[in-house]
């Protein structure tokens, strides 16, 4: 699964956090232990000094003096280890006082196990792929039990279409395409006036998918181009990969409200880009817009368009600014 850079900095710097709390509180509570017991120091360093010795005797081999050796070593580390359960008890202390309490108690707060990634680990980046889009975008909010048919006119239009018909078979279909989503699933162009439900059918979407532990990216154009124009003129390491490759290699990258953004040769350059390598590689694209096919054209090119048209599925919403409505 390919999250961006941060998240994975970011839930690095988490899991490390848990594993150092868990060795500190273990410290401290041995200093309280020691205080009150000061044999127990003694018998912490015989049942270290058992356990390196086995380490060390089973490098040399395990012939019948080597396995009687080991046997001897953990017959000696258990004794110990009943006596410092005794005199904790005598203390008041619990049995395990002087164990470390990790979070996880499979990989100790190291995210890996012998099988590899930890469940824990897992976990944690899916937490924190919503948690960085939830800090500009209603993400928690933003599900598909949450979007409301009831805004849209059941009445039928010019064209004989009741768009909350409409939306409720766009809604169904988005629903659809999360619950079945892979990394080969087919991008969407979601288009229509604003205040639509774009946005949240999106937001839905990645709470799903980023749930079932894809990597998504997602933004606002303004936000994400704006970020991309930054980085390439301060950028000083040019090893470290780039926003913009993790934009194009994300299992999932949503782009909502394309078209608001400042557009620049850059940004344009850019949207070409990121939207063709992700055509050619099969990775499913979300965009949203405001502006109709034609509008798209006009503000950047028939080569882009094109692309989004020709590749996308494609998703008009109808109906009535859903925003103004609940204002009044």
């Amino acid at each position: 699964m390919s999250y961006s850079k941060s998240t994975y900095m970011t839930a690095q710097a988490k899991m490390e956090k848990r594993r150092k709390c868990a060795l500190d509180a273990l410290e401290e509570r041995k200093s309280r232990a020691y205080a009150a017991i000061p044999e127990l120091y003694d018998i912490q360093s015989k049942i270290a000094a058992c356990g390196a010795q086995v380490i060390g005797a089973f490098a040399k081999g395990s012939g019948t003096e080597g396995r009687a050796f080991i046997e001897s070593l953990a017959k000696q580390s258990l004794s110990a280890q009943e006596k410092r359960k005794e005199l904790l008890k005598e203390a008041g202390f619990p049995e395990d006082y002087l164990q470390p309490r990790f979070t996880c108690s499979i990989c100790e707060d190291t995210g890996v196990t012998e099988n590899g990634i930890c469940d824990c680990r897992r976990k944690l980046l899916t937490e924190t792929a919503k948690e960085e889009i939830e800090a500009y975008a209603p993400l928690k909010r933003s599900t598909f039990d949450s979007f409301s048919l009831e805004y849209y006119p059941e009445a039928v239009d010019a064209n004989g279409i009741s768009p909350q018909k409409r939306m409720g078979e766009i809604a169904q279909f988005c629903k659809d395409y999360a619950s079945d989503f892979s990394a080969k699933s087919p991008s969407l162009f979601m288009h229509g006036a604003t205040g639509l439900g774009k946005t949240h059918l999106s937001l839905a979407i990645a709470n799903e998918v980023i749930e079932k532990g894809f990597g998504v990216i997602y933004g606002s154009a303004p936000n994400l181009f704006g970020k991309l124009e930054k980085e390439h003129f301060s950028r000083q390491n040019s090893n470290e990969q780039s926003f913009e490759q993790e934009m194009i290699e994300s299992d999932l990258l949503i782009i909502d409200d394309l078209g608001v953004e400042f557009s620049t040769q850059f940004t344009v350059s850019c949207i070409y880009n990121i939207i063709n390598s992700r055509i050619l590689s099969g990775k499913p694209t979300i965009i949203s817009t405001n502006l109709t096919p034609n509008e798209l054209e006009d503000k950047y090119t028939q080569r882009i368009t094109s692309r989004i048209i020709g590749s996308y599925v494609s998703l008009k919403f109808m109906g009535r600014d859903i925003r103004q409505i609940k204002r009044y």
